[in-house]
């Protein structure tokens, strides 16, 4: 069998291993290497940093959300545990009527025990 060589006679035999073209640049001092990998990293940073702020300002809008909807649902509660509150000091307000009307001299003489005794409790 045939070998390369044998089919180009002529031609100028190449190592297998290649060398990469020479750079024109002079080759960096360590100085500059650092400076360069500062800055990449200064770089870095501040893409990290855009990237925080975006997700926080996304969370925060989503937190100010969640805490707008709980406020709205709070104050809904609160409204009608003030409704309620409101509810029974008008059904105890209209028992005490209904009791002054049918026993008015047991609620009058209530009425002045209560008073005499806060009487004693103020006096100094």
């Amino acid at each position: 069998m045939a070998t390369t060589s044998d089919m180009a006679p002529n031609r100028r035999k190449t190592t297998t291993a290649t060398t990469p073209p020479q750079s024109t640049k002079p080759p960096l001092t360590r100085e500059e290497e650092l400076e360069a990998q500062v800055h990449q990293l200064q770089n870095d940073l501040k893409a990290i940093t855009d990237t925080l702020g975006k997700l926080t300002g996304e969370k925060m809008g989503e937190a100010r959300s969640l805490a707008t909807t709980e406020m709205k649902h709070l104050q809904a509660k609160g409204q009608q545990m003030l409704g309620e509150a409101q509810d029974q000091a008008g059904e105890m307000e209209k028992q005490i009527k209904d009791t002054i009307r049918e026993k008015p001299l047991t609620a009058v003489a209530a009425a002045a025990g209560v008073g005499f005794v806060l009487a004693l409790l103020t006096r100094h």
